[in-house]
């Protein structure tokens, strides 16, 4: 070891150098080619209108406070992580959400009450031997039909005429049987020397005849009007009348007059009744009877007669 310096050391490397290395400063720096991501692009052109666009450079935006003309272009700086533009807001309403179907509220303890009573008549018809086929040897129900006559202990006599439904009419000595007539059974008084026919007038007639299903006043209303048709008639009032038997449900009458002229031109003047009995089993029985009026008192009393032998039958 010696006390001289050693002359071809680079230096003490303990002691910092301040200077560049000669070696180091005589050589020129290489320059690096430009790179285009160091070029400035100019930003795309506002949707809302040229003014306030910003000019070239990644310079600052318009700070707040400024007008219109330099802040109401689009932003061309936002937070995202990749520089996504942030275009203008849409005018455009959203199109409304699309809902699927849904029961009302209502519905359902509606439809819970229907399926408690569908279960409910599975059970009866179960308990009950609903799918057991009926007994074939079993005769059927007897259906509904026409009523029959109520039993009575009416006996006609042998002189009785027939009408129909039970009832029977037994004439009056001088009444004669009126055969052309085709609805129920008329008996009739004719003039003497008179022979009776279609076209005979007869001095006072007197017909029972029959219809179902009917209320006896209808049946009463229509008799009337046929009875009076072409004629001056004057009508009584409808009248209910006590009913003879327990069979009977509704009894109602009516008297009337009228007047007609003959053929040989003389006036007819005509007293008239029409009496309805209507049965439990709806069979209607009504007594038309009808006179001459200078043969009312005779032909009335022999009425009175022949309405009590049908009321009997009935």
């Amino acid at each position: 070891m010696s006390g001289k310096r050693d002359k071809g050391t680079g230096g003490n490397p303990w002691v910092n150098q301040t200077g560049p290395d000669p070696d180091e400063a005589d050589e020129p720096e290489q320059q690096l080619p430009p790179s285009p991501w160091d070029l400035e692009v100019a930003p795309p052109p506002s949707p809302w209108g040229d003014s306030g666009a910003p000019g070239p450079g990644p310079g600052p935006g318009p700070g707040p406070g400024s007008g219109a003309g330099s802040g109401s272009g689009p932003a061309t700086q936002t937070s995202s992580a990749w520089g996504d533009k942030v275009g203008a807001p849409s005018l455009r309403r959203p199109p409304p959400e699309k809902k699927g179907f849904s029961v009302p509220p209502l519905l359902i303890p509606i439809g819970a009450g229907l399926l408690v009573v569908a279960l409910v008549a599975v059970v009866l018809v179960a308990l009950s031997g609903g799918d057991k086929k009926a007994d074939p040897g079993q005769s059927p129900s007897p259906s509904a039909s026409t009523p029959t006559a109520p039993a009575s202990s009416y006996q006609p006599p042998p002189n009785a005429i027939a009408v129909g439904f039970g009832v029977t009419l037994v004439p009056v000595q001088g009444w004669s049987l009126v055969t052309w007539e085709k609805v129920g059974k008329q008996v009739a008084v004719f003039p003497p020397g008179t022979t009776p026919a279609p076209n005979a007038q007869a001095r006072a007639f007197f017909w029972v005849r029959q219809k179902q299903n009917v209320t006896a006043n209808a049946y009463l209303l229509g008799i009337v009007e046929g009875e009076v048709d072409k004629e001056i008639a004057q009508l009584g009032n409808v009248r209910n009348l006590p009913c003879p038997k327990d069979v009977l449900v509704e009894c109602v009458a009516i008297d009337y007059t009228s007047s007609f002229k003959l053929a040989d031109g003389t006036e007819s003047k005509i007293k008239g009744s029409v009496e309805v009995y209507r049965r439990k089993d709806n069979v209607v029985t009504a007594l038309d009877f009808r006179t001459m009026a200078d043969f009312a008192p005779k032909a009335e009393a022999d009425a009175a007669i022949m309405k009590k032998s049908v009321i009997d039958s009935l």
